[in-house]
């Protein structure tokens, strides 16, 4: 049996900063269970990170509260990392700050997260899609319960992104962790979640990818186009596995069973 206690509950949060005459977020209930992978969508000013912010504690609630299960153990990949590019400083070393970890643990999760044996190299010498997996990496060294992430793909290509989320799904299915992403990226939505929530101040609607792409309240926030996502999205998961093992010169990859 899984835990069905959530790992976070929010009930009625609304968050208004100072001076504000409007709520950021109003009235919103959310719950996140355990091994669960919940992405949140909505347009720009929807309110995505400061839901995030609410339910990890750093904003303070105009009103409704939030519950988090005792001694939850957060991996957090925020939305922008600026390091001084002047300053020196490898992989290694980034992946013990704050807290100091042992050479075996960095190059396990290194190796977890797609990119090992980078210990040596500058955070300044990445690429993006190299950063992502490190920060990902850092994240997961406090061996978190719950995993959030705050738009992991921006800058990243397409095959960037679709490589970053099925690494997600990995590390789910390893650890246990639940997800929470933000995204405003469809394709996303629709691959990698098991409940989807539309925000625009509120939550407008919910549910899974299908159900969710479905609704009124979607289709309106994401225009006609969100349907031709949904087909591409139905498309790509139907047939990823079937072209394994043709035009032999081509898919050596496919056959080294390790």
């Amino acid at each position: 049996m899984t835990d069905a206690t959530p790992l976070i509950h929010a009930t009625d949060l609304t968050v208004r900063p100072s001076g504000a005459e409007v709520p950021v977020l109003a009235h919103v209930d959310f719950a996140i269970r355990p091994a669960e992978i919940v992405t949140v969508v909505g347009p720009n000013g929807s309110g995505k990170s400061t839901l995030v912010r609410a339910l990890l504690g750093h904003v303070p609630l105009a009103a409704g509260r939030v519950e988090r299960k005792p001694g939850l153990r957060i991996g957090y990949v925020p939305q922008r990392v600026h390091i001084e590019q002047a300053l020196p400083m490898t992989v290694r070393r980034f992946l013990s700050l704050p807290v100091r970890v042992s050479d075996e643990r960095a190059a396990a999760e290194l190796a977890r997260t797609g990119v090992p044996g980078l210990e040596s190299r500058q955070i300044s010498a990445l690429s993006g899609g190299q950063f992502q997996r490190v920060l990902l990496a850092r994240a997961l060294l406090n061996d978190p319960q719950l995993l959030v992430l705050d738009e992991p793909t921006q800058g990243l290509d397409q095959p960037g992104m679709v490589g970053f989320y099925k690494l997600i799904e990995e590390v789910r299915s390893q650890t246990g962790a639940a997800v929470l992403m933000v995204s405003h990226d469809l394709l996303v939505v629709m691959r990698a979640s098991d409940r989807v929530i539309c925000l625009n101040g509120h939550i407008c609607c919910e549910g899974t990818p299908q159900a969710v792409s479905a609704a009124p309240a979607y289709r309106a926030m994401f225009g006609a186009d969100s349907q031709g996502m949904l087909a591409l999205y139905e498309h790509h998961h139907d047939h990823d596995h079937d072209h394994v093992g043709t035009g032999a010169g081509h898919d050596h990859h496919h056959h080294h069973h390790h």
